[in-house]
């Protein structure tokens, strides 16, 4: 059984940045893509980015383009969300999930396990 654990959420100021990250446990990382997904309150959780298993390929929501990165170190077992230029729009629960795809993927439907998730609010 595979676990995640986020970390690195917290609140920051508009404009501000924050990396965070997500520790796996319990299975072959390299066989997983990962993904990063948030929910906002009364919201549906909603796609952030995602990688792919060697990390060469990434697919991004388009809302964070040119803001978020994503990136995963396999000798770590950890993936990464670079998060920059913050606004409040932001503000949201952020999950970390892998799937059993290779490639990445941007649906929720298609990953496998779920991490429980980190606060980040975006806020003056």
């Amino acid at each position: 059984q595979v676990q995640l654990v986020e970390s690195g959420g917290r609140l920051v100021h508009p404009g501000g940045s924050l990396r965070l990250s997500c520790a796996a446990s319990g299975g072959h990382f390299r066989e997983f893509s990962m993904g990063w997904f948030c929910q906002a309150p009364g919201k549906e959780r909603e796609f952030v980015a995602a990688i792919n298993w060697i990390g060469d390929s990434t697919t991004y929501t388009d809302s964070v383009k040119g803001r978020f990165t994503i990136s995963r170190d396999n000798a770590k077992n950890t993936v990464y969300l670079q998060m920059n230029s913050l606004k409040p729009g932001d503000t949201a629960i952020y999950y970390c999930a892998a799937s059993n795809w290779l490639s990445e993927r941007r649906i929720a439907s298609e990953y496998a396990y779920w991490g429980q998730g980190t606060q980040v609010t975006v806020s003056s």
